[in-house]
């Protein structure tokens, strides 16, 4: 992507589209349609309803987080991957997958245990990795894939 280029972010709150240029992705967008950060600093919450859209339609990588309450290992990597989320902000998108509650996706993507990230691109998985990393691992893991 060149600097002059416009992006169309999907809202993670109201699954908008918006156009925004390239160069502002550090300006803290806003969602046209319901005012709220369209990056936001933290790690978004994904539905059965709304996976298929931000993964898909969205421009930036996303690293999904899928994981369940009742999960030791996915509470203590869930500050990890809510730091990692700050700090790639405007360069990779960062969202999580409650697999008790959105049991289709979970299925789709053949999740088998937890946690596991997937990272996407263009709508297509392009690496996984099962159980709780470290952050320096997971920036390991990221740089491999030009992040």
């Amino acid at each position: 992507m060149n600097a002059t280029s416009t992006l169309e972010l999907v809202c993670p709150h109201c699954l908008a589209i918006n156009r925004v240029p390239a160069e502002r992705l550090h300006e803290d967008p806003q969602c046209g349609r319901c005012r709220k950060p369209v990056l936001p600093l933290a790690p978004v919450a994904l539905t059965d309803a709304s996976f298929d859209r931000m993964i898909t339609r969205d421009p930036l990588p996303i690293l999904v987080d899928f994981w369940a309450a009742w999960c030791g290992p996915c509470r203590m990597f869930a500050p990890v991957f809510e730091q990692a989320a700050a700090r790639y902000a405007g360069q990779l998108r960062f969202a999580k997958v409650d697999t008790e509650a959105a049991q289709g996706v979970a299925a789709r993507n053949q999740i088998r245990s937890i946690p596991t990230l997937i990272l996407f691109r263009g709508g297509h998985e392009v690496d996984r990795v099962s159980g709780a990393l470290p952050a320096t691992q997971l920036q390991a893991w990221l740089a491999r894939h030009g992040l």
